[in-house]
């Protein structure tokens, strides 16, 4: 369970099914509108709308327009970081990791939540990518994100010399940029040529482009140092 995110109010007895699907409305359409908008455009009067509520709804069942932008992104990020944990282990039983297996791991479990969840999911990992280039959001990166991130950076620095470890850490963050590009701008690889396909397809391509850049780094890093 994520600690330090805002905590739902207490209710004296269990909410109802109705209000569950309420809830449930209320943050998928601010999803769509913190995806769209950004977290600043964005105004609980556009989420109400969306979600098809009173905006009183909202703020009762997600707080203030910081708080529900911090539940949207917890929401999903333990169902993430879970999966990936569980894939890297899984992998690891069955022998010595690699930079690629290391990645596929990390890329895979959100490519095949985009799979089945669609648009939803799209819209998130726009709000990841927000969140990773606006510093204010850096309480909650470190709440949601950084303990499965620096498990895969100490996977991934065991591979090479200590020396290079900042060029690992700075070479997945790289990764993770390139993966949020690649789910969140299928449209713009379309423009410049590439045939209509899920983004998933691409997943051998990008583990291969990443993990090479990620060695590129570590390797002339540790011959700077040495």
């Amino acid at each position: 369970m994520l600690t330090n995110i805002p905590q739902e109010k207490q209710r004296q007895r269990a909410p109802s099914k109705r209000a569950l699907e309420t809830r449930a409305r209320i943050m998928d359409a601010a999803e769509r509108v913190f995806a769209r908008s950004g977290f600043d455009a964005a105004s609980i009067r556009d989420i109400a709308a969306e979600a098809e509520v009173q905006g009183a709804l909202v703020n009762h069942h997600g707080g203030s327009k910081e708080e529900l932008f911090w539940r949207v992104v917890a929401r999903r990020a333990d169902v993430l970081g879970d999966a990936r944990v569980a894939a890297l282990e899984t992998r690891k039983a069955h022998g010595p990791l690699t930079v690629p297996a290391i990645l596929e791991c990390f890329f895979g479990p959100f490519f095949e939540h985009v799979d089945v969840g669609g648009p939803q999911w799209v819209a998130y990992a726009r709000i990841v990518a927000f969140v990773s280039a606006d510093d204010r959001w850096k309480d909650l990166a470190a709440i949601c994100f950084d303990p499965t991130a620096n498990r895969f950076v100490e996977e991934l620095a065991a591979l090479y010399a200590p020396q290079a470890r900042y060029a690992v850490a700075s070479g997945f963050v790289y990764a993770v940029a390139s993966m949020l590009a690649l789910i969140t701008s299928q449209w713009r690889m379309e423009t410049l040529g590439d045939a209509p396909i899920n983004a998933a397809n691409h997943l051998d391509t990008l583990v291969a482009f990443c993990a090479a850049g990620i060695d590129a780094a570590a390797q002339r890093e540790g011959l700077q140092t040495t």
